[in-house]
């Protein structure tokens, strides 16, 4: 369904080749994920399927790649949307209508389909999506994950015979993740669609791959079963890691194979408490942010309902929640520059001083007291090169760090005379990140940033997010990525229709649940192990030097 044959892209100007010497084949009905660090080519890739690079993206593409027997050489995007179905990493520039039920139709209404048909089909895929109740809601009044599964919605109404998906879940909450894989799962199954899916979320998706596609960094990839690849790849999920600490063998890819292959290791480390995952609060945590019955409001519906809620120094906050549930909403309101409909914001920078509310005072200084990355880190990107953007966060900057030594320890590699909208939603992001963090607010807000990052990049913010804290500011990291939230927060907040529904340490709140609770948890229950990390401390100090029987 899908070949490609010696493919080689440069784009111009670039040092070398993005993908070099690509020489595979995707079956029909296959699901094929691409897997590979931030900045490798992925999206680059992706592309080439649909005729996106290089008819619109420029650049040289030698060898040939064809779809369902098309040489996108010779047929642009246009003459391949009754073939191919992409849905890009941000919606937003997707979207050509007002409203869902509208943008459900359009792509079908450009193939000249029945009305009648039409009909039908959006009914079907917004049962399938769970997006009945959003049919008439404007597309921007929508949540970031509700904007993902419109416009994967807007794609399976023009029933496509291959579907290229770019990190479809990364704006999703668990729940909502595994009702958009489990759809795309039976088009792949029941109807034959060819799926060709990248995705950093590794734990959400590998065990519905038939095949891996994993790209090395260097322009070259390496396609085969997911065991055989991930075995040896860079990167992985943390059911793998955990399977490699413990050197299993096969290894597993589902949280029900792992369970029963770890009965041993459970046995073996029951008598062993887990090490914190973060070390313990030293001294007193003073508040630096009181919120007290904050109310948003968009045209008479509520989205957050009268949330108390403070913020202390040094301490690390995850908050989570379906989409939909007002965690943007509260974030845009302690920061300032969102509706507040009732309620009262304090910042407070010293001990004993009077709290000052970021809506009242200038942007400037605004920055200082709260800072927030939004989910569409774009929006605060408006200069000509990532250099340019740097140099002005400089200007404005109390870090002690550059904004570059920031962004270098996040995503390496960008290069500074790259326009920033050419960059992949990962590398936005972590420029955005910087950017923000330059500033060195005393509350930072952050909201979905693990979108588009890598596990490596995750790992690197993490360090950000630690360092932030040991400088004694309260950190705010809203999302729906578990594994991050195991390793990264002190403290878990959950909300629920613009309420909060549980507040507490991080163990005590994700591992009682079954939606929020990481790999390593569910493997490991009842022992209260979070993350690989825990589990490989807990071998190296048995006595035989950390091997599994």
């Amino acid at each position: 369904m899908i070949a490609f044959d010696q493919v080689t892209i440069q784009y111009d100007d670039a040092p070398a080749p993005t993908l070099r010497d690509i020489d595979l084949t995707v079956e029909e009905g296959e699901l094929c994920l691409v897997v590979g660090h931030t900045g490798v080519g992925k999206s680059t890739l992706l592309g080439a399927v649909n005729g996106l690079v290089p008819h619109f993206t420029g650049g040289t593409l030698y060898g040939r790649v064809t779809v369902d027997g098309r040489d996108t050489a010779h047929h642009p995007p246009r003459e391949l949307a009754d073939v191919v179905g992409v849905v890009g990493q941000d919606p937003i520039d997707g979207f050509v209508t007002d409203t869902v039920e509208e943008e459900l139709a359009y792509a079908m209404e450009q193939l000249a389909i029945p009305p009648a048909t039409m009909r039908k089909r959006v009914e079907e895929t917004l049962d399938l999506l769970g997006l009945a109740d959003l049919r008439h809601r404007a597309l921007h009044e929508l949540s970031g994950g509700q904007q993902q599964r419109v416009a994967i919605g807007s794609v399976l109404t023009a029933h496509p015979r291959v579907l290229v998906l770019d990190e479809p879940t990364s704006a999703l909450d668990p729940t909502a993740a595994e009702e958009v894989l489990a759809a795309v799962t039976r088009l792949v199954h029941d109807l034959g669609v060819t799926v060709l899916m990248a995705e950093h979320r590794l734990e959400r998706v590998v065990q519905y791959a038939d095949r891996v596609l994993h790209l090395s960094g260097e322009g070259h990839a390496r396609l085969g079963p997911p065991v055989d690849i991930l075995r040896t790849s860079t990167i992985a999920p943390p059911i793998v890691e955990l399977g490699r600490a413990a050197d299993w063998s096969p290894l597993p890819l589902t949280v029900r194979d792992a369970r029963r292959t770890a009965a041993p290791l459970r046995a073996r480390l029951a008598d062993r408490a887990p090490a914190p995952v973060r070390p313990p609060a030293a001294g007193d945590r003073p508040r630096l942010l009181t919120a007290r019955g904050v109310t948003v409001t968009y045209k008479r519906v509520p989205a957050v309902r009268k949330v108390d809620f403070d913020l202390h120094a040094g301490e690390v906050t995850a908050l989570m929640g379906r989409n939909g549930s007002g965690k943007s909403s509260l974030l845009w309101a302690l920061q300032g520059s969102g509706p507040r409909r009732a309620g009262t914001v304090k910042v407070t920078q010293a001990r004993g001083a009077a709290g000052t509310d970021p809506h009242t005072v200038a942007a400037a200084r605004a920055r200082t007291l709260v800072g927030l990355v939004p989910q569409t880190p774009a929006d605060l990107l408006y200069l000509e090169s990532v250099k340019q953007e740097l140099a002005q966060a400089d200007i404005e900057s109390k870090s002690a760090d550059s904004a570059r030594t920031i962004l270098d320890r996040l995503a390496p590699g960008i290069d500074d005379t790259t326009h920033p909208r050419d960059l992949s939603e990962g590398q936005k992001l972590a420029l955005v990140l910087a950017i923000q963090l330059s500033a060195a607010p005393r509350v930072v807000l952050l909201d979905e940033p693990t979108r588009g990052l890598d596990y490596r990049a995750k790992t690197a913010l993490i360090g950000i997010v630690d360092a932030l804290a040991a400088e004694g500011r309260a950190v705010v990291v809203s999302t729906h990525d578990v594994e991050f939230a195991a390793r990264a927060a002190d403290r878990v907040v959950v909300m629920a229709e613009g309420d909060i529904v549980a507040d507490g340490p991080t163990t005590e709140v994700i591992v009682s649940s079954p939606v929020f609770a990481p790999q390593t948890a569910k493997i490991m229950a009842p022992l209260p192990y979070l993350t690989v990390g825990q589990v490989e401390e807990a071998l190296a100090v048995g006595s035989d030097g950390g091997k599994n029987p």
